[in-house]
């Protein structure tokens, strides 16, 4: 392991930057030069590169696989170590210098706000590849004073509506293509008492809210666009603004009225958002039988055994999803989140940048799309998703005409921690819509 130049503290401004000002230009600075490697060469490898991470077993297992098969073609020992809390980890390695070559952050404003520690990746290897194939919305998630910093290894969607298909065929119910048809839907669930519309538990532990705010982001950005998803993003578009406050008005029309999730907004804060098995009960209200479930393409870790064990063999009788519906005036818009990789100052050499340059490939994730994770390059083969569920979730993630990677993830945390509960607060009817946001935007 290299040892880092640099390790000066961390300005919190830099959690600020929008994301989407990407140029070409790079700046120069006395630790950083302005050329590229095929100009300025490399230092030789040491045929060894670390990774810091925050993948779970079976995803660590994969990436690992990848990464063994590239070392030992290109002569490169490459190992990867998943950290338990990684934001907090992380901190405490360059603290005490024991940062790796390459670290991988589950939020881009945790990248952001270490930028003093990393170098701008255009040093590193040709960006310009990956820039080519990557879904847009993906390359400037990790942008600082005009340099990109980070770029994304993997990839999940938020924008899908699960439903149980043998459900749907038993009660007469068609999957909507539109918010007409959403809403007629959830009106007929109701009118024939048959169970809830909605499953929609938002409870996480220390994280309880989070579910609610991916709703919310869904809305702000198929109703209002990316320049305002942007804006909402960096504090200079209110909470309390009338964009917002839009998006807020259709999540509490969708999940808080009367009749539309069992137990309505008090239910919804203490059922976890991984409690999935509503979704297959068929004994109707009494049983607390629901139709749909908005969630990540990672749910289905969650789902009963006998579902996965079905998804495994490609009956999908039991289970589907369609994408959320635009609203009126709206467009289709899909949310999602990630890991993103960054170099660390001081770890740059031979090894480091082509190590690199495979992570930020679409080759990397071909073994751990197994797991459930997509691929955020629009060129990633399809055909090598396990299963015609996820090769779904990944088509739609490829097609996306407009993506927002996860908005109070790269909030500051202060934010996104009062978004959580404010956000929370507001389900259960505690606050209104107008007070959780004066908490939230408060925390800017």
């Amino acid at each position: 392991m290299k040892t880092a130049t640099k390790l000066v503290a961390v300005s919190a401004a830099s959690l600020l930057v929008l994301a989407g000002c990407a140029t070409e230009d790079t700046a120069t600075t006395e630790e950083t030069a302005s050329t590229t490697p095929a100009e300025t060469g490399l230092a030789a490898g040491d045929g060894e590169v670390t990774i810091y991470g925050g993948y779970g077993e079976a995803q660590a297992a994969a990436f690992q696989q990848a990464l063994d098969e590239f070392g030992d073609a290109n002569g490169i020992e490459i190992t990867f170590e998943s950290l338990a809390a990684y934001d907090t980890d992380i901190q405490v390695a360059i603290e005490s210098g024991q940062e790796p070559d390459i670290g991988m952050w589950p939020q881009p404003g945790g990248l952001k706000n270490l930028a003093e520690y990393l170098v701008p990746l255009d040093t590193v290897f040709d960006t310009s590849v990956p820039l080519g194939t990557l879904v847009p919305g993906w390359s400037d998630l990790a942008v600082v004073d005009g340099n990109i910093m980070g770029l994304p290894v993997s990839a999940n969607q938020k924008s899908l509506v699960f439903y149980n298909p043998q459900a749907f065929s038993a009660a007469g119910y068609d999957v909507p293509s539109s918010e007409a048809e959403l809403q007629a839907l959830e009106a007929q669930i109701q009118a024939d008492g048959s169970g809830y519309p909605w499953c929609a538990g938002i409870e996480s532990g220390d994280a309880t809210g989070w579910a609610f705010t991916d709703w919310m982001e869904q809305y702000v950005l198929a109703v209002n666009g990316s320049d305002v998803y942007a804006d909402w993003i960096t504090g200079e578009v209110d909470f309390a603004s009338a964009e917002i406050s839009a998006a807020a008005e259709l999540v509490e029309a969708r999940l808080l009225a009367d009749g539309q999730v069992n137990g309505g907004g008090v239910s919804m804060a203490t059922d976890g958002f991984g409690n999935t098995a509503p979704l297959f009960e068929t004994g109707g209200k009494d049983a607390g039988q629901c139709f749909m479930l908005r969630q990540g393409s990672f749910i289905t870790a969650f789902m009963p055994e006998d579902i996965q064990a079905e998804i495994a063999d490609g009956d999908y009788s039991r289970i589907s999803a369609f994408p959320v519906p635009a609203p009126e005036g709206g467009q289709a818009a899909v949310i999602g989140g990630g890991d993103i990789f960054a170099v660390f100052d001081g770890h740059v050499d031979e090894d480091v940048a082509a190590v690199a340059a495979f992570i930020a490939s679409p080759e990397v994730l071909k073994y751990q799309v197994a797991t459930g994770d997509l691929s955020p390059h629009a060129t990633f083969d399809l055909s090598l998703y396990p299963n015609d569920l996820i090769r779904s979730f990944g088509a739609g993630l490829a097609n996306a005409e407009v993506f927002g990677f996860d908005a109070s993830d790269q909030m500051p945390a202060a934010v996104n921690g009062e978004f959580w509960s404010a956000g929370t607060s507001f389900v259960t009817g505690e606050l209104s819509w107008p007070e959780a946001s004066e908490l939230i935007d408060s925390q800017y």
